[in-house]
């Protein structure tokens, strides 16, 4: 004999699965709370309910045969059959009726644009959850679901809220109704959550002089929008505004067709930062890149996270190899990345003869020691050459003076950016100690089209981190490289390009464990300078730009 379980079953499979799957539902529990929660679709249980209706019945109709059959075997009169059939389609037709898209919702002027903010992650406000998460378009705050069990439903009922916005689909609902809103005055919801850039927009986005303006009524620039310091993300700030002014990067990431077959985390979240960046019509005139710095702290496993200070040279330098490693292709290992900023450097190593080296130290006398001494520059020297890919140069600044001056000052010293630079010229002798003592020498065999100097001015010791404050002389236009550099000759039908211009310089200001990091960059349709720090954006004099502490730069090459 069966138990009264299995009859259930039974039953519910009889029906359609409804009584089963709602008694499913009633048991699972829900992450985080204690009462029972409907899976959250993003179709509602009155459209499930009515999908398995039509289905169950054989095309639309309750009864449509079974009824028939009834009819004829009972002698009841077609006509009756009629009416029954046509009074069971009007009932089903109304349930369908109420989630049809409708284009004269009552509750559109409750949006409220003012407090709509898409730049932070997309996660339920009650159950934390990233899943099918709906914006409340009237005081902001995120939900999941749309279900009749789901929060976003409970919010709808509470607080008299009706309008949200699906943040995956961009698709309306008005809750508790359930039925889309198709109204063209929401698109402009849609493009802040989304922006969007088509090809030709983007190919004039260096031409554009024109201002834009928030809702709140200030003004802002596309591309030169200000970003929130979370705590302590300076460091993050100014690579992405400086990043921002190379203009093939920036076009490839904003079309997202370009990275579409890209699952990381972190290429998504920039291009979305980018297209934020850039578009003209946000509702506020600076953005957040909150959604970013999340990927940064997952992908970098915390190395670069909220609250600590890093360097803005190791964080360029881990955020452009990470880039390239997941938008590289398997055959040519090749992407924006390296189209823009890879170059490549000729080296020259040496290093004692370690064998030679050993032999002649077991040596007891003197006179052995000696013939070490002497015969170490023609014999011992091992030397080894090799070409080597690079995507940023490392220029050593000379020491600051030890002594105060007769006035009881310290006098800056300053170097021009040639002296330093010379150091790739590949007669220049670099000292290494790690891993191994050797003797460097480089040579620049190939130019990137964007070059990335970093000057070195922090300086770890046993006991604590020292800065250097030379000052670097450096031209904003026109830098000639092969004035100082020997460079390879071109090939036949090309042009040496040698001669750069600045585009992005980041500085340093204070301590080296206390201090702020802040940006100047170069506006191209105008070719004019900003200094950006944080949420600060001010118009600046170039000569301000060659006066300061420069950190890293990027110099864009002439074409």
């Amino acid at each position: 004999m069966k138990n009264k379980r299995e009859e259930d079953d039974m039953v519910s499979a009889g029906s359609g699965g409804v009584l089963k799957r709602q008694r499913m539902d009633e048991q699972s529990p829900a992450s985080g709370t204690g009462n029972p929660l409907v899976p959250y679709n993003d179709v509602d249980d009155e459209e499930d309910d009515f999908e398995r209706e039509k289905t169950n019945n054989g095309g639309g109709v309750v009864g449509g045969s079974n009824t028939q059959a009834v009819a004829a075997e009972n002698g009841e009169d077609e006509e009756e059959e009629e009416e029954d059939e046509y009074r069971q389609g009007d009932i089903l037709e109304s349930r369908k009726s109420q989630f049809e898209p409708r284009e004269d919702c009552p509750y559109l002027d409750t949006v409220n644009r003012q407090v709509l903010d898409f730049d932070f992650e997309k996660f339920c406000s009650v159950s934390l959850s990233n899943l099918n998460v709906y914006a409340c378009l009237v005081c902001g705050k995120y939900y999941q679901g749309r279900g009749k069990k789901s929060h976003a439903y409970t919010h709808s009922l509470e607080a008299g809220h009706h309008v949200y916005i699906n943040l995956r689909t961009e698709k309306v609902y008005c809750l508790p109704d359930g039925y889309e809103i198709i109204d063209p005055s929401l698109d402009d919801i849609r493009h802040v959550l989304y922006p969007r850039f088509t090809r030709d927009q983007v190919g004039q986005l260096d031409k554009n002089r024109q201002w834009s303006r928030a809702l709140d009524g200030s003004d802002y620039l596309p591309g030169m929008v200000g970003l929130n310091n979370i705590k302590e993300t300076d460091f993050v700030n100014v690579t992405i505004q400086s990043l921002m002014r190379v203009t093939p990067l920036r076009n490839f990431f904003l079309i997202p067709e370009n990275y579409q077959h890209c699952k990381s985390p972190l290429v998504q979240r920039f291009g979305e930062l980018t297209r934020k960046i850039w578009h003209a019509r946000n509702f506020k005139g600076q953005v957040s890149p909150h959604e970013f710095l999340q990927a940064v702290m997952k992908v970098s496993k915390k190395r670069f996270r909220i609250g600590q200070q890093s360097d803005p040279v190791e964080f360029m330098a881990w955020l452009l190899n990470t880039l390239h490693a997941n938008l590289r292709t398997s055959k040519k290992n090749n992407s924006i990345i390296y189209e823009c900023f890879q170059g490549e450097l000729e080296v020259i190593k040496e290093t004692p003869n370690r064998a030679i080296t050993e032999k002649k130290q077991n040596a007891d006398d003197q006179n052995s020691d000696q013939r070490i001494t002497d015969g170490r520059a023609k014999h011992d020297i091992f030397m080894e050459t090799s070409r080597m890919q690079f995507l940023m140069l490392g220029l050593d600044l000379p020491p600051p003076p030890l002594f105060k001056d007769v006035m009881e000052k310290n006098i800056i010293p300053q170097v021009p950016l040639f002296n330093i630079l010379k150091k790739f010229d590949g007669d220049t002798v670099t000292e290494v100690v790690r891993p191994r003592v050797a003797r460097m020498k480089y040579r620049v065999t190939r130019l990137p089209r964007y070059l990335i100097l970093h000057m070195q001015r922090f300086k770890k010791n046993n006991f604590f981190i020292e800065k250097n404050p030379t000052l670097v002389n450096f031209p904003v236009k026109n830098l000639e490289l092969k004035d100082f550099i020997p460079l390879p000759m071109p090939k036949e039908n090309e042009r040496l390009r040698s001669k750069y211009d600045l585009i992005a310089d980041i500085v340093h200001d204070g301590k080296p464990n206390e201090g702020l990091y802040r940006v100047f960059v170069q506006r191209k349709s105008e070719e004019l300078w900003y200094e950006m720090q944080d949420l600060h954006v001010s118009e600046t004099l170039p000569q301000m730009v060659a006066l300061s502490e420069a950190y890293v730069q990027i110099y864009e090459q002439q074409q």
